[in-house]
């Protein structure tokens, strides 16, 4: 008897159909000719733009080199390039803001692997299998009320 199925509308409760999901549009150029891609890691924020071209990178207005001065946060910010062996084919323009330079770094870097991930689905197996699509949700930990920060807290005192 435990498995017989009772028909809702029997009972008096209304459903509603559920609608079929969406196919997801590939995102084209925009009028420029610039593919987009958002980034974000830790408290930075990145708006990356791609476009076909001769390998300039500039960040909030200045090159890369200038603006990453340790070399892992620019090998950073090449790597998903690197991965679809297109070093000299874009030129990328981003615009990051919070955070520190390697956070910042990791929102370039999602950023860009977005982007090149809407130019071209064949792009999609290299940067997915060097995890740059992959967004890295680590965040600094609240403060605790009533403590000194998210994990110190004050002397304990037994008199």
């Amino acid at each position: 008897m435990a498995d017989l199925l009772i028909d809702p509308s029997l009972l008096g409760i209304k459903t509603t159909p559920v609608p079929a999901p969406q196919a997801v549009a590939k995102k084209g150029p925009d009028k420029a000719g610039y593919y987009w891609g958002t980034g974000r890691r830790k408290s930075a924020v990145a708006r990356v733009r791609i476009k076909p071209g001769q390998g300039k990178m500039v960040i909030n207005g200045k090159e890369m080199k200038e603006f990453f001065k340790a070399e892992n946060d620019r090998r950073a910010v090449m790597a998903p390039i690197t991965s679809v062996k297109s070093e000299t084919k874009f030129d990328v323009f981003a615009n990051v803001e919070g955070g520190g330079p390697t956070g910042q770094a990791g929102a370039v870097l999602l950023g860009i692997a977005r982007a090149l991930k809407d130019y071209d689905d064949n792009f999609l197996p290299a940067l997915r299998d060097g995890g740059f699509l992959t967004r890295d949700g680590r965040m600094k930990e609240r403060k605790k009320p009533g403590q000194k920060g998210a994990r110190k807290k004050f002397q304990f005192s037994k008199r």
